[in-house]
């Protein structure tokens, strides 16, 4: 019979995404990861090596797969930018353990993962956002590597302090209602932002 190779990968993976999102890599064990996923621990080694190449890992492929769900163009730069943060909101309300995985690797320190391709993605959003204030279509009074960090910042902050929107709202994150209205302000506010004139 022949080992799947791929599945076993996956499984590997998946296990590894929930016990670094609960407990960071510091607190996470290579031997937790492979009981959680049913599979020799041996194994995750081969695929994976050491432990902070596997959080790498992980936190590279969730960051692809946000990268992937929320980039697409179009509508004019306002309704761009305040969309994209929909989006990405979107995507922390359906993957929460994305904001924790963030959180612990800022805790964490360097080295960062995939920080070269991660530096080029953000340096080129912000360009593209330097490229719309050039032309007036983005307001300038703020700066584009700034405004790219403010927008990723409004949709994911609530999901990174659920307790103090709790706090201030008086309502659960699993509120319908409360979440429509969470998103509707990342997206107006990320809009407000872009419309902002030095």
């Amino acid at each position: 019979m022949a080992w799947d190779t791929e599945g076993t990968r996956r499984k590997l993976q998946e296990a590894a995404t929930v016990e670094f999102a609960a407990h960071g890599p510091d607190g996470t064990t290579m031997a937790r990861i492979a009981e959680r996923a049913g599979i020799n621990k041996e194994r995750l080694y081969k695929y994976f090596g050491d432990k902070q190449a596997l959080f790498h890992t992980v936190l590279s492929d969730e960051l692809a797969q946000l990268s992937a769900a929320v980039a697409r163009p179009g509508g004019d730069y306002f309704e761009q930018i305040g969309e994209f943060a929909g989006r990405t909101f979107d995507y922390y309300a359906s993957h929460p353990e994305l904001a924790r995985l963030l959180l612990w690797e800022g805790l964490a320190g360097e080295p960062f993962a995939d920080e070269e391709n991660r530096t080029q993605y953000y340096q080129r959003k912000a360009a593209i956002y330097a490229e719309a204030q050039a032309n007036g279509n983005v307001g300038d009074g703020i700066a584009p590597d700034h405004l790219v960090l403010l927008v990723i910042g409004l949709a994911a902050w609530w999901f990174c302090v659920p307790q103090l929107a709790k706090m201030l709202t008086g309502a659960e994150a699993d509120d319908e209602a409360e979440h429509h209205r969470r998103r509707a302000t990342v997206v107006t506010a990320a809009q407000q932002l872009a419309a902002a004139r030095s």
